[in-house]
């Protein structure tokens, strides 16, 4: 039976988009358990243990610190909590009372648990050089080839201010010497870097972040999935598959239809009975849990945990799922369109008899949906957390979201045209000047800015802590003068790591067994002068 524990609140701070987000949720919610989780005696087997806790005691506790962690969902459940912890245990977060963990199974139950010295957090991936990875746009300059030169013949002209603006008139017959640039047919290849560039570059300006590269591979976009997304689309916005051989099953698309309009089912020949409905979701579900890989892809796992990060802003986070989901291929993006309309339609419905006994129906929708909408291939993440998250937020705002962005597609469109228009070009001119070069800087206020640059500072700091905790080859000394020094020059870093005396301790699990005060003082006796001295006299 577990213990209740008292609950001392806790303010976890909101983690924003930017670089490896998942990984610093990983280490933030290892430090919060570490550093708030009550430990305390326990006795198993006629046996006592100091400073452990029980796996319920572990679950209750953890589960109400994610339930009020704004980086995750209120929906959070204790199920969701005990995977966690399986990965805790895996990973050596934490270890039974033996000191046993990686292959050991955790379960909801009394079984005593303890921390390690020290917790191995994530590490943070090397960076490489700051670079701006912009696909470079077809500029007039690109096709000279293409273009021709007449001379129109003429006397030198001193132009004031009235002939300046008549010089354009037909009327006129004596003009400067000009160019007429004539533009060749832009490729596909030329159009499908346009849209890969502007659509990133609008991702990027949504997110606030000065670079994707960190997060998204650019060169695994591919361009012709945006486009395919944009333009073949029906009446409703659902995306038009070329392959049909990437299409749902016709038995998965019956089952949908049937509980989207549930109890009025158009292609049901067959009699229903009690528990239909149940069985028909619990197909779907099975269809959709056996996918190989997740309808948002493996590769942009880190895009759509960095722009979760922005739900708290609720119009930029539906502009960059929007711009997001663009990216995802043809079909993973039609699959999800027509889920999404499947539980808006659920979750509208008052008709439909609830799909199960003991949870409600937007909660199974989300716990049965989640892992096959957005999961990460490393063991080391939260993202059953995260996806809960993301799916309920999805299904809320799902058609706003899964639509083509209109003024990214407006804004492409009329680069396209102005690119392939005829232009007259005058010495000295800038034939491109009426066309602003895609920025990827935008203002930000002051308390962004320092918040940014404090967060730029602290990674390496924060790394080069972790590395002096985790150096095994350094002696006890050594590293307490190391810490000692670090935790004078960056006060703010080393309390963020260490937040309590507790926490710091574990470091050093030995330093009370080192110093057995009596036995030194009873081995140094014999030995002190003046005692010999006085037994000479004896």
């Amino acid at each position: 039976m577990s213990t209740l524990l008292s609950w001392r609140p806790m303010e976890p701070r909101l983690v924003g988009p930017g670089p490896y987000r998942a990984t610093r949720l990983w280490n933030e919610t290892i430090e919060l358990f570490r550093g708030g989780m009550p430990l305390r005696k326990h006795r198993c087997r006629f046996k006592s243990y100091e400073r452990c806790f029980t796996a319920s005691e572990a679950v209750d506790w953890l589960h109400r610190l994610l339930q009020h962690n704004q980086n995750f969902s209120p929906e959070v459940t204790r199920t969701q909590t005990v995977q966690l912890l399986k990965k805790f245990l895996r990973n050596h977060v934490i270890e039974d009372i033996k000191g046993r963990w990686g292959k050991e199974d955790f379960e909801d139950n009394g079984h005593l648990y303890r921390f390690p010295p020290f917790s191995p957090l994530k590490p943070y991936p090397k960076r490489s050089p700051y670079r701006k990875e912009v696909v470079k746009f077809p500029n007039w300059n690109d096709f000279e080839r293409d273009t021709f030169q007449q001379q129109i013949p003429g006397k030198p002209l001193m132009l004031n201010s009235e002939m300046w603006f008549k010089r354009h008139s037909i009327a006129i017959g004596e003009v400067p010497t000009c160019k007429l640039i004539h533009r060749r047919q832009l490729t596909e290849s030329n159009l499908e870097d346009i849209w890969r560039s502007m659509t990133l570059s609008h991702l990027q300006k949504t997110l606030g972040l000065d670079s994707l590269n960190d997060m998204l591979d650019i060169k695994l976009v591919n361009p012709k999935h945006i486009i395919q997304n944009v333009y073949n689309v029906n009446k409703q916005g659902v995306v038009i598959l070329e392959d049909k051989s990437k299409e749902l099953p016709h038995w998965v698309l019956s089952a949908m239809k049937c509980l989207a309009s549930w109890p009025r089912c158009p292609d049901l020949k067959q009699p229903t009975y009690s528990g239909f409905e149940r069985d028909v979701f619990r197909t779907i579900a099975d269809y959709y849990g056996h996918m190989k890989e997740p309808l948002l892809t493996f590769q942009f796992f880190d895009l759509f945990v960095n722009v979760l990060g922005l739900l708290q802003k609720e119009k930029l986070a539906i502009e960059a799922l929007r711009v997001c989901c663009l990216l995802l291929p043809p079909a993973n993006r039609r699959k999800l369109q027509l889920l999404m309309t499947l539980l808006a339609r659920i979750g509208s419905n008052k008709d439909l008899p609830p799909l199960s006994d003991t949870v409600g129906t937007r909660t199974l929708m989300v716990q049965s949906f989640s892992r096959c909408i957005l999961c990460s291939k490393d063991d080391v993440d939260l993202d059953e957390l995260l996806a809960a998250k993301l799916v309920s937020f999805l299904m809320d705002k799902s058609q706003e979201i899964l639509s083509v962005p209109c003024a990214l597609k407006a804004k492409i469109e009329e680069h396209v045209a102005h690119l392939q228009r005829v232009q007259i070009k005058y010495p000295g001119a800038d034939a491109d000047s009426t066309l602003p070069a895609p920025s990827f800087c935008h203002q930000i206020s002051a308390d962004e800015f320092e918040h940014q640059r404090t967060n730029g500072c602290q990674e390496p700091l924060v790394g080069l802590l972790e590395e002096i905790v985790m150096n095994r080859e350094m002696s006890i000394k050594e590293k307490k003068k190391k810490l000692k020094q670090f935790q004078k020059s960056y006060p703010e870093v080393y309390k963020e790591r260490f937040p309590t005396p507790e926490s710091e301790a574990v470091l050093f699990p030995e330093k009370s067994k080192q110093r057995p005060m009596l036995l030194g003082w009873a081995f140094k006796k014999p030995f002190q002068p003046f005692q010999r001295t006085r037994s000479l006299r004896m």
